[in-house]
């Protein structure tokens, strides 16, 4: 068998429309463009931009803003006392840790701990911010507590 002998299946390529050929292409006397106007010209897709309204006000400007989006927001990776369980007893827990483990997604700005939950172990924990209520409860079980420092 040779690739020329292969027979090609009904359809199974279709024809490249053929445009601007006149009313017997079966594309019209305007090549499916419609009458006139900006996409009825020749390259109209490069000078159309994102949003553009032919002149009436876009949407993203009547649309009102609201609020304020700090630029150096602080983005912490939280993590609960309760899902610290899993670790065994005396273990260090750094933010990679966390993230191998799959109880952070990606350490951000840094991890913060939550005092959500009960801890039963003592670990040693190094991480970036601590809550109050997190903070005694792990030195309630005889744990520690060391903070980084944010990049």
């Amino acid at each position: 068998m040779k690739l020329a002998e292969i027979l090609s299946v009904n359809d199974s390529r279709k024809k490249m429309k053929r445009v601007g050929r006149g009313p017997g292409s079966g594309h019209g006397k305007t090549s499916c463009r419609g009458q006139k106007g900006q996409k009825a010209r020749s390259g109209h897709g490069a000078r159309i931009r994102p949003g553009f309204e032919g002149g009436q006000m876009p949407l993203y400007r009547r649309l009102p803003k609201r609020g304020f989006v700090s630029a150096d927001k602080t983005e912490w990776s939280i993590v609960n006392v309760g899902q610290l369980n899993i670790f065994g007893e005396g273990t260090v827990v750094t933010p990679q840790l966390l993230e191998s483990k799959g109880l952070v997604k990606n350490v951000r700005d840094g991890v913060k701990v939550l005092g959500e939950g009960e801890l039963k172990i003592p670990l040693s924990l190094q991480v970036h911010a601590v809550s109050q209520s997190a903070r005694e409860k792990i030195e309630k079980v005889k744990g520690k507590v060391e903070l980084l420092s944010n990049k």
